[in-house]
């Protein structure tokens, strides 16, 4: 029952930063261990976003579908591949390579080395000022619609970054997007849907690690986890959207210095240890 409980709170976590800029699994590493429950593991981490991502999937299933079905009658219509649909399919698959192939090739520092609080507190405060000063500014004079290949890879490149906990998958992919000049609507559009094929992929290979491997709490506690996230992350999606639509991320970028700082001063003085 205790490790069920800490499945719900580490469910809610996930689903309420999964979206955020603020990296979902950096709060799945620092928060359990504040509260000294250790490491969830990189395999719970990676099964519980699938929840998150489901979520993805419901809340924009309309855009999806038409994604995806434009992109499949493209390979049989010449004529329909300059669709921005059927490019954007391209442009998921191809932004979605970068992160796939690193986290093949790095599977093992990201289960260990990857995980160390003193790599995350960095990347925290890192990643924040990049995402400030890119938000900041950003040109704010491309919707999505004129994304282009180029920009997909970047977009792409900078999500991979995420592989490292604290960096955010969301968050650098909105760096990258702003940097580049898109609206920070565009850009989180983007970032949503660039991170399915990455999340679910991430999560179905992890599958494996439930039953003992990486993973300390097993099926159970691992598919409440799943679902918490779920439910929570929808209601993010959609608060999400309509705040960055008015308002810049200045909020977040306090918020991950600040938790940043507090980690690495709490490693400094022995609270946690890396």
């Amino acid at each position: 029952m205790w490790e069920l409980l800490q499945a719900v709170v580490l469910g809610i976590v996930q689903g309420l930063t999964e979206f955020l800029p603020i990296s979902s699994s950096a709060h799945l590493r620092i928060f359990p261990e504040v509260l000294g429950w250790g490491d969830p593991g990189a395999a719970f981490t990676a099964v519980i976003q699938i929840g998150t991502e489901l979520a993805v999937l419901i809340y924009f299933r309309e855009d999806i579908w038409r994604i995806a079905s434009m992109w499949v009658r493209s390979l049989l219509k010449p004529e329909l591949r300059g669709h921005i649909d059927a490019r954007m399919g391209w442009f998921i698959i191809i932004g979605s390579l970068p992160i796939v192939v690193l986290g093949i090739l790095l599977k093992d520092l990201i289960e260990r080395d990857f995980r160390n609080l003193w790599i995350i507190a960095t990347t925290l405060i890192v990643m924040g000022v990049v995402l400030g000063v890119a938000d900041r500014f950003g040109r704010t004079e491309k919707e999505i619609r004129q994304m282009t290949l180029r920009d997909a890879v970047l977009m792409g490149a900078a999500q991979a970054m995420a592989l490292v906990p604290g960096v955010s998958r969301s968050g650098a992919t909105l760096s990258m997007g702003r940097a580049l000049g898109y609206d920070r609507e565009a850009a989180t559009r983007y970032a949503f849907l660039l991170a399915i094929p990455a999340v679910v992929g991430a999560g179905l290979f992890e599958l494996k690690e439930i039953p003992g491997g990486d993973n300390p709490y097993g099926w159970g506690p691992t598919l409440v986890g799943t679902v918490v996230s779920f439910v929570v992350g929808y209601a993010a999606i959609a608060w999400l959207l309509r705040y960055v639509s008015t308002r810049s991320y200045t909020p977040f970028v306090l918020y991950r210095v600040a938790l940043g700082i507090a980690t690495l001063v709490l490693l400094a003085t022995g609270v946690l240890v890396a």
